[in-house]
């Protein structure tokens, strides 16, 4: 399918999504929200593709929602506007497969809600996130960034919106890892690679069980759990797999 501001690219068990409005500092649009959408619609129903790089670029990865679209919107389009956020966000935060977001620059605003929405965060050494929304009044979408700081540091980084530096969003946990510009989509493609080579479902389930269990009380964390791995483990696959893991090991001890 072809995209007017995103370009998609295949590699060997994962895509990468890259946001191309490089003239607007990748600003959000309707139509990259449209596209965004659609995209992973696309990539979810793709068994080639396991796992998903989503990224702006080595200089950019958004600087947010587009303030001219926004400025310019009639007061009765307000309510298409936000839900079309609403929709496309939603089809990245619960994406079935691994999505890694790759930060390189900026990522403000609408930008760092849609690097929060992604399982995984790489980040360049230059990357600078903030959120500056309640300067013009507005609210940041808070629960994306709140499963990766905690409620206080995300109280923080909304209501103050002060930016932080690739160091020190690797310090307080909002990003994974980080490497120079020139080396973080290495890393990037590394993490994608590795997760392209897990089971699928097992993955998927990872994804399932880290949305759940921070609702659940400890008994039934550990029942969901384990129900989840009673389910994998039945399956012919992981068995197939673990049989491969054992003879691997003793291979190696042979030698």
């Amino acid at each position: 399918m072809e995209y007017k501001t995103i370009l998609t690219t295949k590699e060997e068990g994962y895509a990468i999504v890259t946001l191309n409005r490089p003239k607007e500092m990748n600003a959000v649009s309707l139509q990259m929200k449209r596209d965004l959408e659609n995209c992973f619609v696309e990539l979810e129903g793709d068994d080639s593709v396991r796992a998903v790089i989503l990224t702006g670029g080595s200089y950019v990865f958004s600087a947010g929602e587009d303030i001219k679209e926004l400025e310019a919107l009639p007061d009765s389009e307000v309510d298409d506007y936000f839900k079309s956020i609403i929709s496309y966000l939603q089809k990245i935060y619960t994406f079935r497969k691994p999505v890694v977001a790759a930060v390189g620059g900026i990522a403000l605003g609408g930008g760092f809600n849609l690097a929060t929405v992604c399982d995984l965060i790489i980040a360049s050494e230059s990357a600078i996130f903030a959120h500056p929304e309640l300067k013009f009044g507005l609210n940041p979408l808070f629960d994306p960034l709140r499963r990766f700081v905690g409620t206080a540091k995300a109280k923080e980084l909304t209501m103050l919106g002060e930016p932080v530096g690739a160091k020190e969003a690797l310090r307080i946990g909002l990003v994974n890892k980080i490497a120079s510009p020139d080396e973080f989509m290495n890393e990037a493609r590394m993490v994608a690679k590795a997760l392209s080579r897990r089971l699928p479902k097992a993955v998927e389930a990872v994804k399932r069980i880290s949305d759940v269990v921070p609702r659940l009380d400890k008994s039934s964390v550990l029942e969901h759990e384990f129900e989840i791995t009673a389910l994998l483990f039945s399956r012919a696959e992981s068995k197939k797999h673990m049989r491969e893991f054992i003879a691997g090991l003793k291979k190696r001890k042979k030698e």
